[in-house]
């Protein structure tokens, strides 16, 4: 299965990037999000559809294979406090979710060798769209 077209915004982009800089290689899954990264199309805040998992969006999205839901804002790991409803952009999950736009699907590989299949129901909430 090819990958899907992702889109980021500048500003995901540079504090991503500034991110992985700082953390390394020595995470699993950071060369995979580098490479993620590396095939986005990069566009302004203000030029980023409202249907575009952003930085701090809460997705409503599905794992396709096992029919499972699920809500969460995807968040830097700074703003990991504990509380539910939240995932890192460095886990596996917030990693695949980046860039998607709503109904397109990606495969993604986790550690231990298992594939996820993700598909975006729904951006819920995006800091972008709210500043416009």
């Amino acid at each position: 299965m090819d990958q899907p077209p992702i889109i980021v915004t500048e500003t995901d982009y540079e504090r991503i990037d500034a991110l992985l800089e700082k953390t390394g290689d020595s995470v699993p899954g950071i060369p995979e999000l580098r490479a993620e990264l590396g095939r986005a199309h990069v566009v302004a805040s203000n030029e980023i559809s409202a249907d575009v998992v952003t930085m701090n969006s809460t997705i409503a999205f599905e794992n396709v294979d096992s029919g499972k839901r699920f809500e969460l804002a995807l968040v830097y790991p700074k703003d990991m406090d504990g509380s539910p409803g939240k995932v890192s952009i460095l886990a596996p999950v917030g990693s695949a979710l980046l860039g998607l736009a709503v109904d397109q699907m990606i495969q993604w590989q986790v550690p231990g060798g298992d594939t996820l299949k993700l598909r975006v129901l729904e951006v819920r909430d995006q800091p972008e769209a709210r500043h416009r």
